[in-house]
């Protein structure tokens, strides 16, 4: 048996759990998490002064512990005068599913401490000054991206969000939730990049972005005379919701008002729902309860809006009475990291709040895009959606007194009180907001989505000449203009086969050997985007493995990614200038059983589709769009998209057999 402590459970409790399985002979490993801070409940220190890990290892080795192993992702700080027992071993962090197995066949008790630091108290602290920082950000090559998530699994972070490009859904870094883990960039795939030095370059929200506004008129506030006014501030913790509580009871008690200030964090740290509420009086004998009673809310606040959305916050909400703002930033939640392809359920959240409250008492606004373009940090949302709100008339305390509370915050103060005002100037003028962040026309970029079949083809032909030749790229659209004929001659009104065909016979010809992700590095598209996100003197380190150069995990049997310096944007740039060995007897790559596997999938998807459009019809259409799309799911690299393209081969013979099917049969399968 496995058993997961928190340092913080170890300190008041969890030891004498230990105890007792010591004297009882369990066969069990306890893994105690050592995050540096009681992180359940908000950072706090542990009663009775920090721990350490050599005090837990000393204290279970007291208990009579079989044997202990600390895992950490910095093992040269335990050295021999670190006051750990003699004889336990400390381990990186990548080993800890060896040593989980190692541990597993021992009798009786033993303990695995594993030293991280929590994700959101890492950040706090370096805000603060109190933890180094370190020069050194991860960046994801977009291009060179399968969208295939094995990032997310491996570091389960959701500072790797979804961008839905041109060529697929793939992946990028939200710079301003980074906690600097770095263990994204053991996703087996080649798009990652370490920039060293330098820093993210600064948003075009200065002085120039703001010289058009003037400030806003003060708005008509709330009066809290006759009874408390009700706010609930709802979001994700570790982003400042309860921040934004902080400062609103602040501002209340330097206007001499009564407040109240309730947080429900709970399990909050980095993802989890978090309740700010604020009961503001004019005087703290007319405040009664301190908590939003259901559908007593004046106003809901949402940072957030999967949790704006939650029953717990509409339960707040009563129609004709609440207002509400929300941020309609889509957020990624836990369940991105499980699924590549989850979908961010935006409509049916603002379904739900209008339907509360009110079409015409919801105002839901970009915050997220907005605040990151104007001052460069996904954090400010949630000081914008205050500004946002008290410039609607929703908040009763002056602009005075919550700019004095900002400053008496004391963290980023001239940073917060442009996010208020950025907010205030959105709920003024938000047409002038939204021009002065929308984003300059640089030409079609992979962001930008076709509109329509004519520019799909279009482009995929300029990328198919690009990666091979004019030739190469003539057979693609051959074939996509025989679909397109006979797809408008043989179901006419029916559409979304030929463009399906578009998309994902590109997919498959445009597979991603090493000379197409070496061309893709040096084709001056990755060096505009890491120049827009990075200013300064900084070097790059590449995530890679190369075929004949990678290590084999003993374990699993998989390549093991290695670092490699600048000078690869050289090699890169030589390997990319020999793409015409492609698929030649010449070509040192092409005989693995990857790349022979690429160039079969491709004349097996060709023959596909020829037997498609030789039996298609209005009742199998549906069909043969989903089996022309099933390249969509063969993502990702080596291992991965091997284990990838054996689920889609079981899916295929399913459509297929229903796709051939007579016509009466294939409609009860569709």
């Amino acid at each position: 048996i496995f058993a997961n402590l928190g340092d913080g459970t170890y300190n008041h409790s969890g030891i004498l759990a230990i105890r007792a399985a010591v004297a009882a002979k369990v066969n069990i490993t306890y893994k105690i998490l050592f995050n540096d801070a009681v992180a359940m409940t908000g950072g706090q220190h542990h009663d009775g002064g920090q721990l350490t890990v050599p005090q837990i290892a000393r204290q279970v080795w007291a208990e009579g512990v079989g044997r202990i192993v600390v895992v950490t992702d910095d093992t040269d700080k335990y050295s021999t005068a670190s006051g750990l027992p003699a004889g336990v071993p400390v381990r990186h962090r990548d080993l800890l599913d060896e040593v989980q197995r190692e541990l597993r066949e021992e009798t009786g008790v033993t303990v695995l401490i594993y030293d991280q630091t929590c994700a959101a108290e890492k950040r706090r602290r370096r805000k603060r000054g109190l933890m180094v920082d370190p020069p050194k950000r991860v960046f994801i090559n977009e291009a060179v991206c399968e969208g295939c998530g094995d990032c997310s699994t491996k570091s389960n972070c959701l500072s790797v969000v979804p961008v839905e490009t041109e060529f697929g859904r793939k992946r990028e870094i939200d710079q301003s939730s980074c906690n600097k883990d770095f263990s994204c960039v053991n996703g087996f795939c080649p798009s990652f990049v370490t920039v060293h030095g330098g820093a993210l370059r600064k948003s075009r929200g200065n002085s120039a972005a703001a010289s058009g506004f003037a400030d806003p008129p003060a708005p008509l506030l709330p009066s809290v005379e006759t009874r408390p006014y009700s706010m609930l501030v709802t979001g994700v913790g570790g982003t400042g919701v309860v921040t934004i509580g902080a400062l609103l009871g602040m501002a209340a008690h330097l206007e001499g008002r009564g407040v109240s200030v309730l947080d429900m964090t709970g399990l909050a740290q980095k993802g989890g729902a978090v309740y700010s509420h604020v009961r503001i009086a004019r005087a703290p004998e007319a405040i009664h309860a301190v908590r939003v009673a259901a559908g007593g809310a004046d106003v809901v606040i949402g940072c957030d809006m999967v949790v704006a959305g939650s029953l717990d916050s509409l339960s707040k909400i009563e129609k004709g009475h609440t207002r509400a703002v929300v941020n309609a930033g889509e957020a990624i939640t836990g369940a991105f990291t499980k699924n590549p392809d989850f979908t961010f359920p935006g409509q049916e959240l603002r379904a739900a709040i209008a339907q509360e409250a009110g079409a015409d008492a919801v105002d839901f606004i970009d915050a997220t895009r907005i605040a990151t373009t104007l001052l460069g940090d996904s954090i400010a949302a949630n000081l914008f959606m205050l500004g946002f709100a008290f410039q609607k008339g929703y908040v009763p305390v002056s602009a005075e007194a919550i700019d004095r509370a900002i400053e008496l915050n004391g963290v980023a103060v001239e940073f917060g009180r442009k996010a208020f005002l950025w907010g205030r100037r959105a709920a003024h003028d938000r047409a002038a907001v939204e021009a002065a962040v929308a984003p300059k026309s640089t030409g079609i970029g992979p962001r930008q989505l076709s509109r329509g079949i004519e520019e799909t083809i279009e482009r995929r032909r300029g990328f198919l000449t690009s990666y091979q030749n004019a030739a190469y790229a003539a057979r693609y659209e051959a074939l996509v203009r025989q679909v397109q004929k006979i797809e408008a001659e043989k179901t006419p009104g029916r559409g979304g086969f030929a463009e399906a065909v578009a998309r994902y016979l590109f997919k498959l010809m445009a597979y991603k050997d090493e000379y197409e992700v070496a061309r893709l590095y040096t084709d001056g598209s990755f060096m505009k985007q890491l120049s827009e996100r990075f200013e300064g003197d900084f070097t790059l380190e590449f995530h890679l493995a190369p075929p004949g150069l990678a290590e084999r995990d003993p374990v699993t049997g998989h390549l093991k990614k290695q670092a490699f310096g600048p000078w690869m944007m050289r090699a890169f740039g030589v390997l990319a200038r020999l793409k015409g060995l492609r698929g030649t007897r010449f070509d040192p790559f092409g005989r693995t059983e990857e790349r022979r596997t690429e160039r079969r999938l491709i004349e097996e998807y060709r023959a596909l589709i020829l037997e498609i459009i030789g039996g298609l019809n209005h009742d199998n259409h549906a069909i043969a769009v989903e089996l022309a799309s099933l390249p969509e799911r063969i993502r990702g690299y080596g291992h991965i998209k091997e284990a990838n393209l054996a689920q889609t081969k079981q899916q295929e013979t399913s459509l297929l057999a229903a796709f051939r099917a007579p016509p009466s049969t294939a409609v009860a399968a569709e």
